[in-house]
């Protein structure tokens, strides 16, 4: 510490002079008394009082010193000292106090300058404090300094700056904690930092960004650091992090997961769909989903029913029938008669077709021999009346017109007749076995026609009813949906297919005998086709023979298929089978077949009011895996298909048992099928292979079911005793080979 002057003097009035003089820890009050003064003046000075002035001038008054700067709160980091200064005036002197001691002179830093626009002195000192000094006080204070300063009118002391170590714990008092909240609910996320000084602040981070709830008043950061979500949305579902820190350190709490979810909500209900039913009772429904939300981040699913359904019942349409011609009215001056009918026997109702034909009908009522008549029919509204109120006959020239547009279209019809007659006889000739090769080989949807060798004795023997070709009628329709369905014209299904070997057999052991596969039958043949039939030949005999000794009336084909696809038929049965390309899987071959069941066991069990309404047909092997659908098509006898009937397609369990696939019609994404029907031939798509049926049940007056008469008798007999056998049987093509 700088050793500071000593003055002295005499007051006016010979008072005494105080003076303080600081030295290190010491304060020495000086007094001088007036008294010892005058005793060491001289004697004749001391006499010369009485003629002094009463007062002398002295100096001007000093004020106190006051601080400019005074000194700050401190925190020592880790080893780093604190530095404290402070800055005061006028002042003599300026030192520093630290927990009531003073602190060495040599420890200061003391500078001097005089205030130029003042003239006062002005003095600034700082010192250092370390974490040692910090660490050796003991008591239940911290450590604390305070600046003094002198001036001639008195001392002035600065507030007390304590010096404290700077430390933050590493482990949060408390940690926010994850939530789960719905829509709208407010979240409560807490966070009490760790213990430190200086004590920590406080901030939170959302997904790693900082939430600023000047710019989302959607946050709120409390007082005591929780963080508060007002009404929680989809985009506060985050990571919450809560981070304290202060100058020692920086710490990060636990993430804690907020999850906002959402608990799902119907829709409205959507309109009535028309009633199922064209005729006669049937359902209407209504649909909604679970959209208005739906749910989302765990939320609820909606409770209840995503569907209505309503019964309904439509008037049944009634088409329109023609009355009995009226009679003949009497011959006219025309040489013609009329007569009528009308078109209410009954009436069309409830949007029933209107009978179609002639309202009137005329002829010539004299045979031939008036010139002026001849035939003459006229639509429902006549052009002319007579003046009975009846149409007038056509011209003679009409007539003619008429006549000879007639006779030339019956001419022509009879010349192609004779023409396809005559190709037809050429072209089969020379064949004892029929087998017209159908591009089903090498791709396409034709028919089959095996037909059985001729013999002599043909008149003499019942008719084979079982040699109608299996004709494919209709064109096939890739089901890609119930509502909408496309005809497959252009579809990939019928893409050139590679050929086949087929092998079919049947229970009479009718199957074509390899040596028949030789000479001018072979030339007629495709040569792949002929190859195809020659390699199989021993196979073929050894089936035949097996399915001959076990006379199960059935039919079946076979084939082997990789993944060009192919296609399946049983001949003279309306049921084949089509494999496109790329069902079956690259690098794989399957002996696939297709099996028309004859026996009565095999059928489904029906109720009263159901019957069956096609043949039982296997396709396999079962379980086979498939990497697109398979098209299994099966003749049957249901007329007016989609009005009049509720068809059911079954498919026959291991077990024995029977269960139902689906209503055609009904289809949907989650049917293992898809049914299109055609007026006689309905097409399954479906990827699972097994034993299917049809069964219906009508919902109108007008279904029907188509049969046909079978009758068995001899050609010529000679007496006149004779049986015949009459069937009735489904209208089917498979249906005669049961009586064979």
């Amino acid at each position: 510490m700088g050793k500071s002057g000593l003055r002295s003097g005499v007051a006016p009035g010979g008072s005494s002079l105080v003076r303080m003089c600081a030295t290190p820890g010491i304060l020495v009050l000086l007094v001088l008394a007036h008294a010892g003064v005058a005793q060491v003046r001289d004697e004749d000075d001391f006499l010369s009082l009485s003629e002094l002035p009463e007062t002398f001038p002295s100096d001007p008054p000093e004020p106190l010193p006051h601080f400019l700067f005074e000194p700050e709160e401190g925190y020592i980091v880790k080893n780093k000292p604190v530095n404290l200064y402070c800055k005061a005036t006028p002042a003599t002197q300026i030192y520093f106090k630290c927990n009531s001691e003073w602190v060495h002179q040599k420890d200061h830093t003391v500078e001097e300058r005089v205030d130029e626009n003042s003239g006062l002195v002005v003095r600034e000192a700082s010192i250092e404090i370390t974490r040692l000094q910090v660490e050796e006080l003991f008591g239940p204070e911290d450590y604390w300094c305070q600046c003094v300063a002198w001036s001639s009118a008195g001392t002035t002391k600065s507030r007390k700056a304590h010096v404290r170590i700077a430390y933050l714990k590493k482990s949060f008092e408390q940690e926010p904690l994850g939530k789960e909240v719905s829509l709208e609910q407010e979240v409560l996320l807490q966070c009490r930092p760790p213990e430190g000084i200086p004590a920590a602040e406080v901030e939170w981070l959302k997904n790693e960004e900082i939430i600023d709830p000047a710019e989302d008043r959607n946050f709120y950061i409390t007082i005591d650091h929780n963080l508060i979500i007002k009404q929680a949305r989809l985009s506060d579902t985050a990571n919450y992090t809560c981070v304290a820190k202060n100058i020692v350190a920086k710490r990060r709490s636990t993430t804690a997961t907020v999850i906002v979810y959402v608990n799902g909500g119907w829709s409205t209900w959507t309109e009535w769909s028309p009633c199922n039913s064209r005729c006669g009772r049937g359902f209407q429904k209504r649909t909604r989903s679970c959209t208005n939300p739906a749910p989302l981040n765990g939320g609820l699913p909606c409770d209840g029913q995503a569907i209505q359904k309503l019964s309904c019942t439509t008037l049944c349409t009634v088409d329109g029938v023609w009355t009995d011609w009226s009679k003949w009215s009497a011959c006219g001056t025309e040489c013609t008669q009329y007569r009528r009918r009308e078109c209410n026997n009954p009436a069309p109702k409830n949007g029933g077709k209107d009978c179609e034909g002639m309202v009137l009908q005329s002829q010539n009522c004299t045979d031939g021999l008036c010139m002026q008549s001849s035939l003459f029919q006229k639509s429902t509204e006549p052009k002319e009346q007579s003046a009975l109120g009846l149409p007038s006959a056509p011209s003679t020239d009409d007539v003619a017109l008429y006549v000879g547009i007639v006779i030339a279209v019956i001419m022509c019809l009879f010349i192609s007749a004779i023409v396809a007659l005559f190709v037809y006889r050429k072209t089969h000739r020379d064949f004892d076995s029929d087998i017209i090769d159908t591009s089903a080989l090498n791709g396409g949807f034709q028919s089959v026609n095996i037909k059985t060798a001729r013999s002599a004795d043909l008149l003499t023997a019942p008719p084979d009813l079982t040699n109608a070709a299996a004709m494919y009628r209709g064109p096939v329709y890739a089901l890609h949906d119930v509502s909408d369905k496309i005809p497959m014209t252009n579809s990939p299904l019928l893409d050139p297919l590679p050929n086949l070997k087929i092998k079919v057999y049947n229970s009479s052991g009718l199957v074509t005998p390899p040596d028949d596969l030789s000479g001018d039958f072979t030339s007629k043949l495709s040569p792949k086709v002929t190859q195809s039939l020659l390699d199989n030949s021993d196979s073929l005999n050894i089936r035949s023979q097996s399915l001959a000794r076990t006379r199960d009336p059935s039919c079946t084909a076979h084939g082997s298929f990789n993944s060009q696809g192919g296609h399946l038929i049983v001949p003279n049965s309306g049921v084949s089978l089509l494999v496109p390309a790329g069902a079956v899987p690259p690098g794989r071959v399957y002996e696939m077949h297709v099996t028309v069941h004859r026996k009565d066991s095999l059928r489904p069990p029906v109720e009263d009011i159901q019957t069956v309404l096609s043949p039982v047909v296997s396709c396999g092997p079962p379980g086979v895996l498939l990497t697109r659908p398979v098209i299994l098509t099966i003749h049957h006898c249901a007329d007016n298909v989609h009005e009049d009937w509720l068809i059911q397609l079954k498919n026959h369990l291991p077990m024995g048992e029977w269960e139902d696939v689906v209503v055609v019609g009904e289809e949907n994404f989650t049917t293992p099928c898809y049914v299109q029907m055609d007026s006689e031939a309905c097409h399954i798509l479906t990827e699972t292979l097994g034993t299917y049926c049809l069964v219906g049940q009508s919902v109108g007056k007008a279904a029907a079911k188509r049969l046909k008469l079978a009758v068995f008798g001899p050609v010529s007999c000679t007496t006149l005793d004779y049986h015949i056998r009459i069937y009735c049987l489904d209208d089917t093509q498979d249906a005669l080979k049961v009586m064979s």
